[in-house]
């Protein structure tokens, strides 16, 4: 599967089942604390979230593949599903975010999830604060990153 195979298109209260199965397998697979939700309360705020901030997925097959989610200053989520990570896909919602952002966002990320943190330098973003983690509910170290054209 290339980016070509893939369509973004606005993500609605419709697809809270799909964009909450992406959230719970990426977190999951990745090098992060675990949630401390469990998977009805996540699909519950994300089914919220969806009525309240811009939300984009990505499909493949006419599956939901990945989603983005932002407020006017923050890039809240990006999660792509673990077999679907490494396609371009991460990248075209980042870009999507970019272009939609164009004064800049910024987002946060576990200080362990270094992929993710990778992912984001090499599409410019910039780590500006580093966190011990006592304001999320996690309680692990995170760091803001941002980007601004």
């Amino acid at each position: 599967m290339s980016p070509t195979d893939v369509t973004l298109r606005r993500a609605g209260v419709e697809d809270a089942a799909a964009v909450t199965r992406v959230h719970l397998a990426s977190r999951r697979a990745a090098p992060m604390p675990p949630g401390v939700h469990g998977d009805r309360e996540v699909e519950a705020w994300l089914t919220t979230r969806l009525t309240q901030d811009e939300v984009w997925v990505a499909e493949a097959d006419d599956t939901v593949v990945a989603y983005a989610r932002l407020t006017d200053t923050w890039l809240d989520d990006l999660y792509v599903l673990p077999e679907h990570a490494g396609r371009g896909i991460g990248s075209m919602l980042l870009d999507l975010a970019k272009a939609l952002r164009p004064d800049g966002f910024s987002l946060w990320v576990f200080e362990s999830n270094t992929a993710a943190r990778a992912f984001y330098a090499r599409h410019g973003l910039v780590e500006r604060e580093h966190t011990d983690g006592s304001d999320n509910e996690e309680k692990a170290p995170d760091l803001r990153m941002s980007w601004a054209e």
